[in-house]
């Protein structure tokens, strides 16, 4: 080989290691998750799931209300996660491959929390809410997007943003609320949420009945275009019939709103301060999420509550905890609808190495 190529071979040979190390972060060989709906009760939507946020495990609940969505009720559903350069799940990671799945969506529903995604896969998000599609955000996705001084064409979403027009973000311009703080301990204080009586005969209440969730309370400041359904009672231990907390008076935890599309027109949304991957072990809670996304794309004629809710494979999930997720999980394991969710219970890199 000829010197002066030989040079030039070696001069190119990092640049080349740095593009695929650009390549391999990015997550593009990551194969979304995708469930088929059930063809007999078919309902010709499609459902895309986003979850990475570090705390509350929506790696964990995401794909188990996809699975029920499709199988039992006939959504088609796509689930996206937070990817590390490994392409294995890692809860809360700015990275989230397969967003353009978006492009072909009829609903939207996040569990994200301080994201700050790169502007190729943050692009498709922006041109959903542009085109006014509904969403369904729980918990953290309130903050879902963090960007501080990282430059990006889409810091507005940021949930501290100061953008005129687009005060404080994502969370408070779709959803209604940005993040606020905390109403209850974790891990102390569980949650009995109850129905508002004048919402009782509500699409999204239909069948729903003694909510209690393991997350301790959020906080809310209810805004004028809030329509709340319900409220959230911190309880004196994680007990279902748990003493209520005296010093903390009932505060609302779930609504619909609507959001403005770029061509003037309203979005569905609706918004939970809950959702965690032990949450949804209610049945109250699981039939509420079911009945809200059939509400978000405008179904809500077709709830009906004596269809099955039930988990569809092994569901065991980990205790929701920061940074307490499964440990060298690949997306492509939960595809199918027989596989355990979460894959395993190795929640700390120190047992994965074992």
């Amino acid at each position: 080989m000829p010197l002066k190529t030989l040079v030039l071979l070696q001069m190119l040979l990092p640049l080349c290691m740095i593009g695929l190390s650009a390549h391999k972060a990015s997550g593009q060989s990551v194969s979304p998750v995708k469930y088929a709906g059930n063809p007999d009760v078919a309902k010709n939507k499609h459902l895309v799931f986003v979850a990475s946020d570090h705390e509350y495990r929506g790696e964990e609940t995401l794909p188990a209300m996809a699975r029920i969505l499709a199988k039992h009720h006939g959504f088609d559903c796509t689930v996206l996660f937070g990817v590390d350069a490994n392409g294995e799940v890692k809860a809360g990671e700015s990275n989230i491959p397969g967003l353009e799945a978006l492009e072909s969506a009829d609903g939207l529903i996040m569990f994200t929390r301080f994201q700050a995604l790169p502007d190729e896969q943050m692009k498709y998000i922006d041109a959903y809410l542009k085109r006014g599609g509904p969403v369904m955000g729980l918990r953290t996705s309130t903050h879902g997007f963090r960007y501080g001084k990282q430059e990006s064409a889409y810091s507005k979403y940021d949930f501290q943003a100061k953008t005129k027009g687009y005060e404080k973000g994502f969370g408070h311009q779709v959803l209604g609320q940005t993040w606020v703080g905390h109403y209850g301990r974790n891990h102390k204080q569980s949650t009995r949420i109850t129905v508002i009586p004048e919402q009782s005969e509500h699409p999204i209440l239909k069948g729903v009945k003694k909510i209690h969730v393991q997350c301790g309370g959020y906080n809310a400041v209810p805004q004028d275009d809030w329509n709340i359904l319900t409220m959230a009672q911190p309880l004196m231990s994680m007990n279902i019939d748990g003493e209520p907390d005296s010093s903390k008076p009932p505060m609302a935890s779930e609504w619909t709103r609507e959001y403005t599309a770029d061509d003037g027109s309203k979005a569905r949304v609706f918004t939970s301060l809950y959702g965690a991957s032990e949450d949804i072990l209610n049945d109250g809670y699981r039939q509420m999420l079911v009945n809200a996304t059939y509400w978000m794309v405008g179904l809500e004629g077709k709830i009906d509550p004596s269809v099955s809710i039930a988990f569809v494979g092994k569901y065991q999930p980990n205790t929701f905890r920061g940074g307490g997720y499964a440990r060298g999980v690949k997306p492509e394991v939960y595809n199918g609808f027989e596989s355990p969710i979460p894959a395993n219970n190795i929640t700390s890199d120190a047992a994965n190495k074992k």
